[in-house]
């Protein structure tokens, strides 16, 4: 999709051609990212060149000024001073005050007054004032006033759009990840260099131990590593095999593979996570527009604090045109609420790209603003608690107790019935499967098998028989479950396989779905941080609290039908609870759109996931903690952005108008003003940049 931003306010973006509606002015395109990050680059190389270009014409506009000359004890008679000054300060005005100029134009024509239209106002205002006292009526101009003020106002939204610029470059490193040009493979022994952009579904691209994936696809041949970091936020290689997909701008580490190309352009991976970043850097939090109403009432309050001063020091408490025309600049300068503009954009466009890097997307601010509310989390247990596949966790053996052949050992039950299982794609028997697999023992291979669809399976191993399966099949083979209702303890919150080996039951292998390692530490730091855990299941109720308690959760929702999982989350909800929901995006579509935050977990390529608020990339329920913590230290930094941008007018209007004046003496001149109104922007902009630093936790 094509984007388009504001030179001037790199926080407008928009999906949509025409004019900056902060601004007005037009907006221009931009291309994965970059086009919009060059022309806010070449905004800043602009207020850089004229900031240096006017500079010398500042300082001898300062030492032609004659009060500057009183103040600092020096006289320099130039014959025509006046005028040269007139000419030094006309230029400085129309070529330094040029970008405020047209700015201020776009805020006139979008209807939305705001900083460049005070700062044009100001400048205009003084330049005017001392075009009046050189050619009308006898004064003393102010110059040298107005030459500091623009040079300061250039000086200072170069240095604030560097700062930005700093926090905005999240999609220019987002487009870094993806190598120009890739290998591609044109025939049996043969690869040329293409560029990337050129590659089409269906290609097939060589990428050797050390380079960078250039795109997405499926590996076709070979096996190695990739490390994901810089994508996924995955820290830990992840095995790359024949059939396992592979993401562009992820590292291959060591071996080469042969891949086929099957997204392109704005379908892969890094395209769709760029896409989440831009929709929630232009997406705006409840406070966001609490802010813009307030800069839009300071822009009066700041055109009433200069017209007031004028008024006061001119005609109240006379002390002449100059003194009230420069009280009057400086009131309107010093109240302009670019700071204030800033002070929630930079937040959120610093929080995207903090997200990204640790794999959570951020999809609405609104969202994640939510989020540091949350007193309730319900967790989908398969797939998010859990791995969503089965394991083993015990084998009891039971041939001793109502068998008369000699005990087998755990490990001959496991591998017979692995024998047996190794035919099925049933999860219960690749359970089985992966089990004796990961203990290294050999499974024979089977004769005579017959299957049994949705009770088990029977064969020959080792020559011996073996069937393996629920009761309703062990009892159809006439074995006697019934005598094994004291394992029942034993045997509940498990699924289990039973094994008969030589027409003798053998054992009881239990099974469940193996609950994720990061879980357990995931409900503890809720649970730290005042939060309380739920955990919906279709599951029945024995296996729903066995997990349940395992995992120290406060509710536990069983036998759910996926139908009924939005009622769950109502009936927390109504009970004054702000619930976050957390699934897979899919299934749980419809409770992750009811719930308060809709979090989906291990969306991993597949990022466009749209029921929900927040997209986690990987299966990793602690990242659930991390975007929660996110949520709370983006939500501070825009407290202490909001104060700080509205606080230090409290003080900065009043001393500008010359609330100070007759009972200290103090004066707050233009270009100071115009220093304390930049520097407010960047202490902004810089405390946002701290976020940066954050570690989540």
């Amino acid at each position: 999709m094509k984007m388009y931003t504001c030179p001037m306010d790199p926080d407008v973006i928009q999906d949509t051609p025409g004019n900056c509606p902060k601004c007005g002015m037009k907006l221009v395109p931009m291309h994965n990212g970059h086009e919009g990050h060059e022309d806010h680059a070449s905004m800043e190389k602009d207020f850089k060149k004229r900031f240096f270009i006017t500079l010398p014409f500042v300082f001898l506009s300062l030492l032609l000024s004659p009060m500057i000359q009183m103040w600092l004890g020096f006289e320099i008679a130039v014959p025509g001073q006046e005028l040269a000054l007139f000419a030094i300060g006309t230029f400085i005005f129309f070529y330094g005050g040029l970008p405020f100029f047209i700015s201020a134009k776009g805020e006139l024509s979008a209807k939305n007054a705001g900083m460049m239209t005070l700062v044009a106002l100001a400048i205009t205002a003084g330049y005017t004032f001392s075009v009046a006292a050189t050619f009308l009526f006898p004064g003393e101009s102010l110059y040298w006033e107005i030459s500091t003020l623009i040079s300061v106002f250039l000086l200072g939204h170069y240095l604030e759009m560097r700062a930005v610029r700093g926090a905005t470059g999240a999609l220019v490193e987002l487009v870094k990840l993806i190598p120009p040009s890739a290998r591609k493979i044109i025939g049996k022994d043969t690869s040329i260099d293409v560029k990337t952009e050129e590659l089409v579904v269906g290609d097939l691209i060589l990428v050797k131990p050390g380079e960078k994936i250039p795109i997405d696809g499926i590996v076709i041949d070979g096996e190695s590593s990739a490390n994901e970091s810089m994508v996924t936020g995955e820290s830990r290689p992840i095995g790359k095999k024949i059939g396992d997909k592979v993401i562009g701008g992820a590292i291959n580490q060591d071996g080469s593979l042969m891949i086929k190309v099957s997204e392109v352009g704005a379908d892969t991976a890094i395209s769709q996570i760029m896409k989440l970043i831009r929709e929630a850097q232009a997406s705006k939090p409840n406070v966001q527009h609490l802010a813009d109403k307030a800069a839009n009432v300071l822009t009066f309050v700041a055109i009433i604090a200069g017209v007031g001063a004028f008024i006061f020091w001119f005609f109240i408490e006379p002390r002449g045109a100059v003194f009230a025309a420069t009280l009057a600049v400086s009131a309107i300068v010093v109240a302009c609420p670019h700071a204030l503009g800033l002070a929630i954009p930079t937040v959120t466009t610093i929080t995207s790209t903090l997200g990204a890097k640790n794999g959570i997307l951020i999809k609405d601010m609104k969202g994640l603003e939510i989020a540091r509310k949350i007193s309730y989390v319900v967790f989908d247990k398969t797939g998010t608690l859990t791995k969503g596949e089965f394991g083993v966790v015990d084998v009891i053996v039971i041939a001793k107790e109502i068998a008369t052949s000699a005990e087998p050992d755990r490990n001959d039950i496991i591998r017979l019935a692995a024998a047996v299982e190794v035919q099925s794609q049933h999860s219960i028997a690749q359970g089985i499967v992966n089990d004796a697999k990961n203990k290294k023992l050999e499974i024979p291979n089977v004769k005579e098998f017959k299957s049994f669809p949705g009770k088990g399976a029977v064969g020959k191993a080792d020559d011996k028989k073996v069937a393996v399966g629920n009761k309703t099949l062990m009892k159809e083979l006439r074995f006697k479950i019934d005598d094994l209702r004291f394992m029942n303890e034993k045997i509940k919150g498990n699924t289990p396989v039973y094994v008969a080996i030589d027409n003798k039951l053998a054992g009881i292998i239990l099974l469940a779905d193996i609950i994720r390692e990061e879980s357990k530490e995931a409900v503890k730091r809720l649970h730290d941080m005042g939060i309380k855990t739920a955990m919906l299941t279709g599951d029945t109720r024995d296996v729903a609290d066995e997990v349940g308690k395992q995992l120290n959760m406060d509710t536990v929702f069983a036998q759910v039908l996926p139908e009924d999982k939005v009622n769950k989350i109502k009936e927390l909800q109504n009970k004054g609870n702000v619930v976050a929901m957390v699934g897979d995006g899919v299934n749980d579509a419809p409770s992750l759109t009811q719930s308060h935050v809709g979090i989906a977990i291990g969306a991993g390529t597949d990022v466009a996931v749209e029921s929900a608020s927040i997209v986690l990339m990987r299966n990793d329920p602690m990242d659930v903690v991390k975007a929660i913590s996110l949520s709370r230290k983006t939500n501070a930094k825009m407290v202490q952005n909001l104060i700080w941008a509205t606080g230090y007018n409290v003080f900065a209007i009043p001393a500008a108008a010359g609330l100070f004046y007759l009972s200290l003496g103090i004066v707050l001149r233009p270009e100071w003003a115009a220093l304390l109104m930049s520097a407010s922007s960047i202490i902004v902009v810089f405390n946002a940049l701290l976020l940066r630093r954050t570690k989540l936790d």
